[in-house]
């Protein structure tokens, strides 16, 4: 038998702890990057184990694309839907975050991902609700996003293999995690994309609508931390409407 391994202990409201072991075992799909097993969520103490960190290698970037499309293309119920098992009233970082399944993305992303941050930011971000169906790209299938995909909640592990951790998973259009990843950086980012398109090509336009996607997280930080990231999301909300 093997050395036993190493355990994490989160200690965090009950809410979020169901939402996260939810979607730990939701994201764990059959080819998907790999993700720490949940051993326990009992009120707020969740149990996962360890990822012995290692440093960025080129061939894992690689890998970890292909998982990563995998994962997306487990797809999910609807557009907001949380994770079997996962709350309606999730988290995202320090932030509420509502799952309330739609069955197209546009109205859901304005209405469930942008407005409601926006106006606790004080930012206005009329025009690109008002222009949301123009600017979304072509239609997708509802895909299964780990859903907070900066670079701390990618691991780069000891096994030689990118881990994910702290998902705020739901069903949501995969460009959001790519340019969630893109925002906050990803060692051999080029490498990661290009592996993700060859199993799954993205939409003509994508680079355009990075902006777009990115204005979630931007108004979810300029909410939490306020600051420059405010600034930043002003500038996501106007360079958006400009990509279209």
């Amino acid at each position: 038998m093997g050395p036993r391994a190493a355990l994490r202990t989160k200690v965090q409201s009950p809410s979020a702890t169901a939402a996260e072991a939810a979607g730990l075992r939701w994201i764990a799909v059959e080819g998907g990057p790999p993700v720490p097993r949940v051993h326990s969520a009992d009120g707020g103490r969740l149990v996962i184990d360890e990822v012995p960190a290692g440093s960025p290698d080129l061939q894992a970037a690689v890998t970890f694309g292909r998982r990563l499309a995998a994962l997306h293309l487990a797809g999910a119920e609807a557009f907001g839907a949380p994770p079997p098992g996962g709350p309606r009233e999730a988290t995202i970082g320090a932030a509420p975050m509502l799952n309330e399944p739609a069955p197209e993305w546009p109205s859901w992303f304005a209405s469930q991902r942008i407005e409601p941050y926006a106006r606790q930011a004080g930012i206005d971000v009329s025009e690109v609700c008002a222009r949301i169906g123009e600017l979304a790209g072509p239609a997708e299938p509802p895909a299964r996003l780990h859903g907070d995909l900066w670079s701390g909640n990618v691991l780069w592990g000891a096994d030689g293999q990118v881990w994910l951790i702290d998902p705020a998973a739901h069903g949501g259009h995969r460009e959001s995690d790519l340019a969630m990843l893109r925002l906050f950086g990803c060692p051999f980012l080029d490498h990661v994309l290009g592996a993700y398109r060859e199993v799954a090509p993205l939409a003509d336009g994508w680079e355009r609508r990075v902006r777009l996607h990115q204005l979630f997280p931007l108004l979810v930080h300029a909410v939490l931390f306020g600051g420059g990231y405010r600034l930043e999301a002003q500038a996501a909300a106007r360079e958006a409407l400009r990509g279209s």
